[in-house]
């Protein structure tokens, strides 16, 4: 990854989750892998619930923690967590929604979404975001690969301006 100022500089966050409809969702979000802290910040800003953020690399843990402590953001729990391997150590349904963004380019991304769908409560969405580029993870791969996770996919976002080589959509837990 870049460093925080240019990665933060690419990416529009409080416009992407306005796209996604965070915001008017409820109860507390778990992020999976929340890199800088980037949308973790704007995510807390907007909702009333805790943001579990979390992230496999200490470095990204550290750079989050910072920032969050930095801003008296009183409502993020941040956590070194391989949500692949153990979980993202949330209780079933215990969130309102959950964060996948640019992520779901892992070996196995129906598992991770399948964590997402154990943790989310009845009704429960997911933010899914990712970058425009041939190599990585297409739009119609991401709804399938929910599907197979028992998510209903609900609408593809359309982000702004500022986030031309990306697309969001999002999932619900029926």
């Amino acid at each position: 990854m870049p460093a925080v100022e240019p990665w933060d500089s690419y990416l529009d966050a409080a416009g992407i989750l306005r796209a996604l409809g965070i915001g008017r969702w409820s109860g507390d979000i778990v992020e999976f892998g929340c890199g800088y802290g980037t949308f973790t910040i704007s995510a807390a800003r907007r909702m009333a619930g805790t943001v579990y953020a979390l992230d496999t690399d200490p470095l990204m843990v550290a750079a989050t923690k910072w920032r969050v402590a930095r801003l008296g953001l009183k409502n993020v729990v941040v956590e070194q967590r391989d949500c692949v391997a153990t979980g993202c150590g949330r209780g079933p349904q215990s969130a309102g929604s959950a964060l996948l963004f640019n992520f779901l380019h892992i070996e196995d991304p129906v598992a991770l979404l399948r964590e997402a769908r154990r943790v989310l409560r009845r009704g429960g969405l997911v933010g899914v975001i990712h970058w425009n580029c041939e190599v990585r993870t297409r739009p119609e791969q991401c709804r399938s690969w929910g599907e197979a996770a028992g998510l209903r996919w609900v609408r593809d976002a359309g982000l702004p301006l500022g986030s031309p080589w990306q697309w969001g959509m999002v999932l619900e837990r029926p």
